[in-house]
């Protein structure tokens, strides 16, 4: 492929028994110049091309995360604000951070695929952040209502997720009894205001959820909030950036005192 660099031709994409060999290609496109730190990335997915933006850290060590969208069929993709949002919190933490489109959506090839194709997309998008960041600490998943169903999915899947962010995660849609036990603390954002993910249900769903010892699942209660935020983008944005100011130093102590081969 032209302009692109082969990273790794054999991936595992967990919990699925069988292994997924993709061949994976970046393709580095700036549109604006040459210095762009926000690059346009193919990815090869399971279904096709994903199609996704990445700016990578200056630390070689530094973290990085993957922020996953809302629903497919919903109008979800990877530029709307929460998204993009998402994003620039960990950007302007000097993460390496991946956000794409799930197959189907913008440029990424494939269909819809009722979570179990998108499971896999976003694997595979981990798969390829991390062989472009191979020393980096930890890993922080972020999504958004389908994608917040996604992204915890994933967690329970990859010891290498160190936390989350869940911002209105469709718990009346979507059955979340896998996180048994949840092995990871992270922030979970809901607006009162919700009419597709009321808070009453998301809170009854939350309180089953069983955590493994010394794991925090932090609730933030966005007042007036919608299941889009629409105009409640700041006080959310907010949320988000209080908790991973407390909670990644956290992280990157806990890391440091893990020995390798236990690490989550």
């Amino acid at each position: 492929m032209r302009g692109g660099q082969e990273l790794g031709t054999d991936f595992s994409i967990a919990p699925f028994s069988r292994r997924i060999k993709t061949r994976v290609w970046s393709l580095d496109i700036c549109q604006q110049d040459a210095n762009c730190t926000m690059p346009d990335v193919i990815i090869a997915g399971p279904a096709g091309r994903l199609e996704g933006k990445y700016s990578p850290a200056k630390n070689p060590t530094a973290p990085l995360a993957l922020v996953l969208h809302a629903h497919p069929m919903g109008g979800g993709h990877m530029d709307t604000p929460i998204s993009v949002m998402l994003y620039e919190q960990f950007k302007n933490r000097d993460f390496s951070v991946l956000r794409f489109n799930f197959r189907g959506v913008g440029r990424s090839q494939g269909s819809y695929d009722q979570g179990l194709g998108e499971l896999s997309d976003a694997a595979t998008a981990l798969d390829w952040a991390q062989a472009h960041n191979p020393n980096a600490q930890f890993c922080w998943v972020a999504g958004h209502s389908f994608g917040a169903w996604i992204g915890m999915q994933l967690l329970m899947r990859r010891p290498e997720i160190g936390g989350f962010t869940s911002v209105a995660p469709p718990t009346n849609m979507y059955d979340f009894s896998f996180l048994a036990p949840c092995p990871a603390s992270g922030l979970i954002a809901h607006g009162d205001a919700d009419a597709i993910v009321p808070l009453d249900e998301m809170e009854r769903a939350m309180a089953k959820v069983r955590t493994q010892k010394g794991i925090t699942i932090q609730t933030d209660v966005i007042k007036g909030a919608s299941h889009l935020f629409t105009d409640h983008l700041e006080p959310l944005e907010k949320s988000v950036s209080t908790y991973l100011d407390w909670r990644l130093p956290q992280v990157e102590k806990e890391r440091r005192e893990q020995p390798a081969g236990s690490r989550r």
